[in-house]
């Protein structure tokens, strides 16, 4: 067998597949309507062209369906992951919120605190020019 089949002068490689020289002479012919194909295998070939059409197209449709298929999964994973965000999102902003909470109650706390130490601070301090005056008042010659 040689390497290479020559049709019309035309020459096209040979490959180990399994088909005879009939078959491939039917499969070339339907490629190249001027090659002569075998009287019995005109009907065949048209039917395996049609089958291998058939097959093709089964094949893309199956293959569309499974890219469909892994494309809805991730949809849906994304999905699942948002909403897993929203809801620790919900959370960590509800603790902020109660964090704040907290720290303004503290901080009015602080403030009604530091207000009467204030005031104390300045009733003391009267306090003491008070008793500054009663001393100087007692001993004029100090």
């Amino acid at each position: 067998m040689s390497f290479f089949q020559e049709t019309d002068g035309t020459q096209f490689p040979v490959l180990e597949s399994g088909f005879t020289e009939s078959e491939i002479s039917a499969l070339l012919s339907l490629f190249e309507p001027g090659l002569p194909a075998s009287p019995n295998s005109g009907s065949e070939v048209t039917n395996r062209a049609v089958c291998l059409t058939e097959e093709r197209k089964r094949k893309r449709m199956l293959s569309n369906r499974e890219s469909a298929r892994r494309s809805r999964l991730r949809k849906k994973r994304h999905l699942e992951n948002l909403t897993s965000q929203v809801n620790r999102l919900r959370l960590e902003n509800q603790d902020l919120s109660n964090q704040l909470g907290l720290a303004a109650r503290q901080l009015h706390l602080l403030q009604r605190n530091n207000d009467w130490l204030r005031s104390e601070y300045t009733a003391l301090l009267q306090r003491l020019s008070d008793l500054y005056l009663i001393l100087d008042a007692m001993h004029p010659q100090l």
